[in-house]
């Protein structure tokens, strides 16, 4: 019982800092995401497959 205590502690503990991470990092996401729309824009107006 005392090691699937540790556990769920665990799991938590880094469920917490993922979220702390995206929300403090939720810029970073939305330049990489254009970034990439632009590079997928690029390649069909050059005419490469994807």
């Amino acid at each position: 019982m005392r090691n699937l205590l540790y556990l769920i502690a665990v799991i938590f503990i880094v469920l917490w800092a993922v979220g702390f991470i995206g929300y403090h990092l939720g810029w970073l996401i939305h330049i990489l995401l254009v970034l990439a729309i632009i590079s997928i824009l690029l390649r069909i107006i050059q005419g490469s497959r994807l």
